[in-house]
Order: structure tokens, then C-alpha cells, then sequence
């Protein structure tokens, strides 16, 4: 396991942008991870957002956030980045870094996530 911490959260109105950031602890886990983004809105369950695979070849998305958000990674850095852009006010969720050691459509899957952040405050108004 390796320890993730986010940051980047706050509060925008509708159409505006945020960048998330997740730093890891240990850089030759990270290296090796696929890294991903979920949300968990009030109420609901976390939800799958975005991931990237450990090289960045390979990047992958929830259908509702496909052409409004980017996720990339600097293995360098140990960090794995999200853009949001054209923010809507659904998108109002705490957002959670994940690393996983597996690769392929097993990583659709939150169960396959063995660590995670303490999670980021995104709000949307109108």
C-alpha cells in the first residue's frame, strides 16, 4: 500500500475549473500503479471518474465526465493529476485518489483499489 494525499478541491460556479492533484509516499509503488480518481456524492456510492494506467499510455473515463476531464500523471513527482473543466453543479462530490497493481478493465473496479486518500471537496453552484 502506499499513502495518497489530494488536494485542489473548492467551490466554483457551473462552467468553471479545477485542478486535483494526488501525491504518493512511495514513488516505486506509484510507478508501478495504476491510478484513478472517484467521487462519492451525497447519498450515493463512490463512483469510478477517471484513470490512467502506470506508463500514461492508456487513460480511461467515466461516461459522465468524457470530454470535460483529464486525468495525467508525473511518475517523477509521484503525482497523478485531474483537469475539470465545464464544471456542473453535479459534479459537486468529494473526489478520492486511488492506486491499484492491477491493470486492464479489472481497474473499472473500486474493489481492486488497495489504497486511497482521504478524499477532496469539489462544489458546483449555479
Amino acid at each position: 500500500q502506499v499513502q495518497l494525499v489530494e488536494s485542489g478541491g473548492g467551490s466554483v460556479q457551473a462552467g468553471g475549473s479545477l485542478r486535483l492533484s494526488c501525491v504518493a509516499s512511495e514513488g516505486s509503488i506509484f510507478s508501478r500503479s495504476t491510478m484513478a480518481w472517484f467521487l462519492t456524492a451525497p447519498g450515493k456510492e463512490r463512483w469510478f471518474v477517471a484513470g490512467i494506467n502506470w506508463s500514461a499510455n492508456s487513460t480511461f473515463y467515466g461516461e459522465h465526465v468524457k470530454g470535460r476531464f483529464t486525468v495525467s500523471r508525473d511518475n517523477a513527482k509521484n503525482t497523478v493529476y485531474m483537469q475539470m473543466n465545464s464544471l456542473e453543479p453535479e459534479d459537486t462530490a468529494v473526489y478520492y485518489c486511488a492506486a491499484t497493481p492491477s491493470e486492464g478493465w479489472r481497474t473499472l473496479l473500486r474493489g481492486e483499489y488497495t489504497s486511497w486518500g482521504q478524499g477532496t471537496q469539489v462544489t458546483v453552484s449555479k
